[in-house]
């Protein structure tokens, strides 16, 4: 978009994804931050995180800043398994993330999938109507730095495999 931070008045981020920890933030100036502390019903009616939480979620920043190959290896990883899974026919969106949706249609078909997938030693997450449109249930396949190209191929045969057995490519 061409934006410079001066241009964005509010980034918001979570933790459970990038970071393995729980929680999220809301970043911009001092006038939102006090909006938010004072107007927002997640807030208010929520507690903070113990400490550990917080220690880790620092721990983790720390890490990325200071191993950049981590994020290189997740990205990498990221376009491996997507086109992959891109070239046997599936509809993956037009996701730009290390989450990945498999759009498979109907919502049974998306639980069926994760179900053989997690017996095959495979977990991801079946998103399902009400929370897409009824005819766009899907997988979600979250990537992770530390996977191999072994690894990897082995997920892209079972997803494979499953997709030809459920009749979604």
């Amino acid at each position: 978009f061409n934006l410079t931070h001066k241009d964005v008045q509010v980034e918001m981020g979570t933790f459970s994804k990038a970071y393995g920890t729980i929680g999220g933030h809301i970043s911009g100036s001092d006038s939102l931050a006090k909006f938010a502390y004072n107007k927002s019903r997640t807030w208010l009616l929520s507690s903070s995180h113990p400490p550990a939480i917080a220690a880790a979620t620092i721990a983790a920043i720390d890490v990325l800043e200071t191993e950049p190959q981590h994020v290189k290896n997740l990205w990498k990883n990221t376009e491996y398994f997507k086109k992959a899974v891109d070239d046997l026919g599936f509809n993956t969106g037009n996701s730009q993330t290390p989450i990945i949706p498999i759009i498979v249609g109907e919502s049974q078909k998306a639980k069926a999938m994760a179900d053989e997938l997690y017996k095959q030693k495979v977990y991801v997450v079946p998103i399902v109507f009400p929370m897409v449109a009824r005819d766009l249930s899907r997988i979600r396949v979250q990537m992770h730095a530390k996977l191999t190209t072994e690894q990897l191929d082995y997920v892209i045969t079972k997803i494979e495999q499953i997709g030809r057995k459920l009749e979604i490519i």
